[in-house]
């Protein structure tokens, strides 16, 4: 049996109703399909956060003049996840009881005995060259300490001594601690912001 199709009129042929006859819109579909597309923009975006890459904000001044106060860092994430922190990389950290995260520079790893006096750091006996400090900065230190790090232990330490909370003073003064590496989430590789201030960091 054969069925004939209805012939299409040519648009001058069609009534002013038939022209302006447009599908129906489901709404419940459209809202559904821009849900699933923000959750997966929202899923997304946290992956990228916590495996890959992050840009954070310099917030403080225990950084300076390797980083400035409001400047925003590119936080890379993969080779801690593969792989663990070197000494002299800055990294992104947090502290025992604290929710903040942190940058500091990691002045020790595992195996290591860090002494300090003053604002002078030996490690393994001798004395650590950091043509990156500021002496201006770096000149009203009293400490006079030492620590042997744990096989999961890390010393980390701002640029700024004379303005930075870290393992020198997590919880008491001149009573230097480490944290673990678990408390390291990333490795600072740019400063992105100011774009006129656009660098590496080392």
């Amino acid at each position: 049996m054969q069925v004939e199709n209805e012939p299409i009129k040519p648009a001058e042929e069609q009534t002013e109703g038939e022209q302006n006859k447009k599908p129906k819109v489901d709404i419940k579909k459209e809202i559904i399909s821009w849900v699933l597309t923000f959750a997966v923009a929202i899923v997304a975006a946290l992956v990228i956060r916590t495996f890959l890459f992050e840009p954070i904000r310099v917030d403080g001044q225990s950084m300076c003049d390797t980083l400035q106060d409001g400047e925003v860092m590119f936080v890379t994430k993969p080779e801690y996840l593969l792989g663990d922190p070197e000494f002299g990389d800055v990294v992104i950290c947090k502290y025992p009881g604290r929710t903040e995260k942190f940058v500091k520079r990691v002045m020790g790893i595992p195996g290591d005995e860090i002494a300090l006096i003053g604002n002078l750091i030996f490690r393994n006996g001798e004395v650590v060259e950091e043509p990156y400090l500021t002496p201006s900065r770096n000149q009203r230190s009293s400490y006079r300490s030492a620590i042997v790090l744990g096989e999961d232990e890390y010393f980390v330490v701002g640029d700024n001594r004379d303005n930075s909370h870290d393992c020198r003073n997590l919880t008491s003064y001149n009573k230097p601690e480490a944290i673990t590496r678990d408390m390291i989430v990333g490795h600072v590789r740019w400063v992105v912001f100011p774009f006129s201030n656009i660098r590496g960091i080392e």
